[in-house]
């Protein structure tokens, strides 16, 4: 026998120890035929989310609501859960007193898929929350973190969607002014420490910050950073960029203003020469719009903002240069003029990737509050948001760029009801507040689920209002694709790669 032939042999036999699947025989496909098949799209079986510590405020009432919609193709089996995640001091500061937060995490059992859950918690030691689902749950899962505050620095509605952990965040809109109070929340999901730096950008540039590098964040924990004991400057506009050089966190901002209320900030989505900010509320009384460049070059975009009835450009506020490494500010007043509304920016001449968020007030004299819209993806395949009631909703949606059908579901009710669906034409260019479908029976809250019906790009976001004290407190957001499905790529084995000529 030729040594080649004994190679062959011997190469097989090892390639079928390792594999656990291969064989001696020769596939049937000629030399060289491509034998990969076309990726399926599978349920994701795993998903991870991270609540922020919700508030120091001792009055602070908090609700957790988890959803994980119907994906076809999962199993029968699968669990979901969060776990406190217990706050250090960070060296930058904490948002108490440094002292360990120990409040027991929620109660809350997801039952199925398809139907919500909440728990509640009370006062300003809840934790910040680790969750993990599994199975039957991960595919789409959302929960939603909601918090009402009478009184004080930060009163009124304050909302954000857990998120899942990441190493680059971008977040336009923040400040360090002698009346805000604004925070970056850090969240490692890993059994691993976490080291990240916190950089700021003002309206001259990177602001110099003394302890902004190499925070750590241990494993299963929470550091809430609170930024003006980064720096002594005190500016209106900042943006903060969030670099993880070790392990990987989750992050939110938390805006806190001495006269006009809170909100959480969620991340811009990645900076991009075209960007969508979905929903601005048409009861809006200021909108005041944040962008940051990253890059070496200036910035110049075409504002527009996209209206029920088509684009329209705002005069005398047409376009906003964004100098480069800068963080840059418009005051659009009461841009939507009582009709449902979103800002869509786009390069003037070459395209320069470009952060954004807006910060909205609602109300009027002592009775205003606010809250924040960032950049968004698009919906992409399916997104949820839960926690809605039956009045205090509003689910708006916006196709920039051509003529969009979306599927709207509203699932069961936390307490009971049946889920319902409507189909929506959102035309191009447009934006609509649309006619929510209800649950039939509905008692509790629901969660919101949307399917765009086609290839169009779809954005989305979602206003809570409720009354707290008389003040017309409110909460958004956005809606980007839950990620519920993965592409799997399917292969045969092919062993013609071991033939060799024995000549």
């Amino acid at each position: 026998m030729k040594r080649t032939t004994l190679s062959l042999i011997a190469g097989t036999a090892a390639l079928a120890a390792v594999t656990g699947f291969a064989t001696l025989t020769e596939p049937a496909a000629a030399p060289g035929a491509d034998t990969a098949k076309a990726a399926a799209v599978l349920p994701v079986e795993r998903t991870s989310l991270l609540c922020p510590a919700p508030s120091s405020s001792d009055i602070a009432e908090t609700t957790y609501t988890s959803f994980t919609p119907v994906t076809k193709g999962t199993g029968s089996d699968g669990t979901a859960e969060l776990q406190s995640a217990p706050a250090e001091s960070a060296a930058a500061g904490s948002a108490a007193d440094g002292k360990k937060k120990t409040a027991a995490k929620p109660v809350l059992t997801p039952k199925a898929p398809g139907t919500p859950v909440t728990g509640d918690t009370s006062g300003g030691d809840a934790p910040a929350l680790v969750g993990t689902a599994e199975g039957k749950f991960a595919p789409g899962w959302t929960v939603q973190e909601t918090t009402q505050v009478a009184a004080g620095t930060g009163r009124g509605l304050l909302g954000v969607t857990c998120t899942s952990p990441d190493t680059e965040f971008w977040f336009p809109g923040v400040s360090t002014a002698a009346d805000r109070t604004d925070y970056v929340h850090l969240t490692n999901p890993d059994d691993s420490a976490a080291v990240a730096d916190i950089e700021l950008y003002g309206k001259d540039g990177a602001v110099a910050t003394t302890v902004g590098e190499d925070i750590t964040v241990p494993p299963h924990s929470s550091e809430p950073i609170l930024l003006s004991t980064l720096t002594d400057e005190k500016q209106d506009d900042l943006t903060v960029h969030v670099n993880v050089r070790s392990g990987r966190v989750g992050a939110a901002a938390q805006a806190l203003d001495d006269k006009l209320g809170g909100d959480w900030l969620a991340p811009s989505t990645d900076p991009a020469g075209s960007l969508v900010l979905p929903g601005i509320p048409k009861d809006a009384t200021a909108v005041r719009l944040v962008a940051f460049t990253p890059g070496d070059a200036d910035a110049d975009l075409k504002v527009q903002l996209a209206s029920p009835s088509g684009l329209i450009t705002p005069a005398g506020q047409e376009t906003l240069h964004v100098k480069a490494g800068m963080t840059t500010a418009m005051d659009l007043g009461d841009i939507t003029r009582g009709e449902a509304g979103s800002l869509v920016l786009t390069p003037t001449d070459r395209s320069v990737p470009v952060a954004a968020a807006v910060r909205i007030v609602r109300g009027k004299g002592d009775k205003q509050e606010s809250a924040f819209i960032p950049a968004a993806s698009p919906v992409g395949t399916r997104a949820s948001v839960a926690d809605n009631t039956a009045k205090g909703s509003t689910l708006s949606l916006t196709a920039p760029r051509g003529t969009a059908k979306v599927k709207v579901t509203a699932s069961a009710g936390t307490g009971g009801g049946t889920a319902a669906s409507k189909t929506y034409t959102i035309k191009s260019g447009t934006t609509q507040d649309v006619e929510l479908p209800v649950p039939t029976g509905l008692k509790g809250t629901y969660a919101l689920t949307v399917e765009p019906l086609t290839p169009v790009p779809v954005y989305a976001s979602r206003t809570l209002t409720t009354s707290v004290d008389d003040l017309p407190a409110f909460t958004i957001q956005t809606l980007p694709d839950d990620r519920g499905t993965v592409s799997v790529p399917e292969a045969d084995e092919d062993l013609t790669v071991l033939q060799k000529s024995s000549g």
